[in-house]
């Protein structure tokens, strides 16, 4: 149950900082960047709540 709890909390993040990058006055280059780096490292962290590393 607490693997669950942890990867929902990790989705949240993840949609949260998401969102808080769209609202940045930044250009889309930046933009693009900033959104595969949270992407990526919660692809990471995922992957961490599953076992898998």
């Amino acid at each position: 149950m607490s693997v669950l709890i942890g990867i929902l909390i990790t989705f949240l993040v993840i949609f949260l900082v998401l969102y808080l990058i769209n609202m940045l006055p930044l250009d889309g280059r930046a933009k693009q960047i900033a959104r595969v780096v949270v992407i990526i490292i919660g692809i990471i962290s995922l992957l961490k709540y599953l076992a898998v590393f």
